[in-house]
């Protein structure tokens, strides 16, 4: 059997592939509630194979979404949709997965397909939280600084959003902290200027990642796992590393994290990034490496012979795939005929099932 398409075991959970559908923002949601087209985009990657399917980055409050289109789960009523969306999941054999998700400095911005640009205040668009008062783009409204009773309370809405998710029937959590989103801001020295226990030395910055994540871990079922998505490098001289990261991950592991999610980037607009297919590979095999945890790799991975070498080389646990998914919801069924894999098709669909190819030696 391929590693690939070899089960692997997540607590007491067994996903039947190690294919991840990567958190993807849809911009989709009035007042963070999930509709149709979430049943539809996620539900179909599911049929397509998948082993886990995560939703895109879901605000733990209000004021946490990127825009005013974002999922959310800072409302009970959220949870209705939300368990339909489970159970077809379910039904199709696929691993739900929520990502919960605080915007940071980088909310209040309209969908890309509306501008992307900051939202004022007398226009809909609210004032960010953020570690310090540096706005991500010039000549843009800069956020308010956390005092400790704001950074208490987006610490218990992320409780609070596990609770929920656990309501409408996931499987597991993962808390972003890559991409210039609040977690990350803490993390970077790019975007954090603070002097008090949260700001200047790397055990400071780590704290409010640490305490989010310790925080999720202890409202979680013990049986249930909990990832963590990093930007492993800001690509940035001064800025979050990969060294850092590797001694991050060393303290998630202790906590009880099950697996980083390593992506990178993120914290600053007009960064170059290296960007080619696997680029940030590298980063999942060394944190895994290192830090003696298991890793997800993410980044321009397309084809299913490019997905197994990385698990072959020992590079990475899982493979978390994004725009691929966009452009082929069945991607895992088309990877398995690649390699030679037997595996199941929908009944719906068997009559349309190709023969299995020899794979590639």
């Amino acid at each position: 059997m391929s590693q690939l398409f070899s089960p692997i075991r997540l607590r007491s959970l067994e996903a039947r592939n190690r294919i991840m559908v990567s958190p993807m923002c849809e911009y989709s949601s009035p007042d963070g509630y999930a509709t149709d087209w979430h049943l539809v985009h996620l539900g179909s990657r599911a049929v397509g194979g998948a082993g886990l399917v995560f939703t895109e980055a879901t605000a733990v409050t209000r004021e946490g979404r990127i825009s005013p289109d974002d999922l959310g789960i800072y409302l009970d009523d959220h949870i209705p949709m939300l368990r339909r969306i489970t159970a077809f999941l379910h039904e199709q054999g696929a691993i739900a997965g929520m990502q919960l998700a605080h915007a940071g400095r980088k909310g209040s911005h309209s969908a890309p397909w509306k501008g992307n640009a900051q939202i004022p205040l007398g226009s809909g668009g609210w004032t960010c939280p953020a570690p310090s008062p540096l706005p991500f783009r010039e000549n843009t409204e800069p956020p308010r600084e956390l005092d400790q009773e704001g950074i208490d309370q987006i610490r218990k809405s992320f409780v609070e959003a596990t609770g929920r998710a656990m309501e409408a029937g996931f499987d597991g959590i993962e808390i972003h902290a890559a991409h210039g989103y609040l977690l990350h801001e803490f993390l970077s020295p790019l975007s954090n200027r603070r002097t008090d226990r949260y700001g200047g030395s790397l055990e400071n910055r780590m704290r409010m990642v640490l305490e989010v994540a310790a925080a999720v871990r202890k409202e979680l079922p013990e049986r249930l796992p909990l990832f963590v998505r990093i930007s492993a490098t800001d690509w940035e001289n001064g800025g979050w590393d990969l060294d850092q990261s590797v001694q991050l991950s060393v303290r998630l592991r202790e906590i009880g994290v099950d697996l980083v999610d390593c992506s990178s980037g993120a914290i600053l607009p007009h960064i170059r990034i290296p960007a080619a297919p696997g680029y940030q590979v590298p980063f999942a095999a060394e944190i895994r490496r290192k830090a003696g945890i298991p890793t997800g790799a993410v980044g321009l991975i397309t084809d299913p012979f490019q997905a197994e070498q990385i698990l072959q080389e020992g590079k990475a646990d899982l493979i978390i795939m994004a725009r691929e998914f966009l452009r082929d919801p069945y991607f895992p069924l088309h990877a398995a005929q690649a390699l030679g894999e037997d595996h199941p098709w929908p009944r719906q669909y068997e009559r349309a099932r190709p023969a299995p190819s020899p794979g590639r030696n």
